[in-house]
């Protein structure tokens, strides 16, 4: 079998963020900062990471800021250089390191995640490609890898679709993709059956796909032959569930954190644990939050 590597991958980031109005009237919701960086710029840095080089981002109306973040800033750059700002201009160029490149699709009617994922069909081509929804900001273990290159280890092992799941409540279903899966090696699973956010009495299990998608290009044919699903949206799940019957289909409970930053509490609840990690904040905020009066 001829060894495929992951070389590109697909940002969908063409929601509306209503969760986040009014923050999110006229700004993305991908570019709200958690401590100095905001959300999408982690999801990048992750795939970076993973050892990806071709980011592709499916956008829409009022997403300018996102291009406009990754595009180099010549004034900026230009006061930075003239105040011997060295370090900022450090940060400023680490957004974009001279080897990644970019390209940008719009997803004309919000159709589903399935079908902003067929919007970049013609740029991924006939190759295996990544997924990941900037909402969800995953950390690796300390010391360990992101969770997208544990999951391009295992795409390179197996060769075929990788998915990232964790456990949740059953209570919880409802809002994922929910997988049954069977053990082939630790952490990782083959995939039998998937289902769109199902009632906890229909779920198949308790494992939920997280915001993170390693996918081979054969998913393009079965998420164009799908019809509407959940919503009347164009799901992935759907897409990825018809797959199942041409080839194997594996999830990866990764080692690693996952912040649900389209919701206020996930989104809250990363800003903090990530301030305290933070090198030039971290210890300030820390005692900051000790002297607070939680009673």
């Amino acid at each position: 079998m001829h060894t495929q590597k992951i070389n590109k991958a697909v940002f969908p980031v063409a929601g509306l963020g209503t969760r986040f109005l009014p923050a999110t009237k006229a700004s993305p919701k991908e570019m709200l900062p958690v401590v100095d960086k905001p959300l999408i710029q982690y999801a990048v840095e992750e795939a970076y990471s993973a050892g990806i080089r071709h980011m592709i981002f499916v956008t829409g109306r009022n997403k300018r800021a996102i291009e406009d973040h990754f595009d180099t800033a010549y004034e900026l750059e230009n006061e930075l250089i003239n105040g011997n700002k060295q370090a900022l201009l450090k940060v400023l160029h680490s957004i974009a390191p001279h080897d990644m490149n970019f390209s940008y699709v719009r997803q004309p009617r919000s159709l589903g995640l399935g079908h902003a994922v067929l919007c970049a069909e013609h740029l991924v081509g006939d190759e295996p490609f990544a997924v990941l929804l900037a909402d969800d900001l995953m950390v690796g273990l300390e010391g360990g890898q992101s969770v997208l290159a544990q999951m391009v280890a295992s795409f390179g092992e197996y060769q075929r679709s990788v998915l990232a799941v964790q456990e949740v409540p059953l209570d919880q279903t409802r809002r994922y993709g929910i997988v049954a899966a069977d053990p082939v090696a630790p952490g990782l699973m083959k995939i039998s059956k998937m289902v769109e956010k199902p009632a906890p009495e229909a779920a198949p299990s308790r494992m939920a796909v997280a915001g993170r998608y390693v996918l081979t290009p054969a998913v393009f044919k079965h998420i164009r032959n799908q019809g509407s699903g959940v919503g009347g949206e164009i799901q992935l799940t759907d897409g990825i569930s018809s797959l199942l019957a041409d080839e194997a289909v594996y999830a990866l409970q990764y080692e690693g954190k996952r912040y649900d930053c389209g919701s206020k509490e996930g989104f809250l609840e990363a800003t903090v644990e990530l301030a305290m990690q933070h090198p030039e904040v971290g210890s300030h905020f820390r005692r900051y939050l000790r002297g607070l009066d939680l009673a």
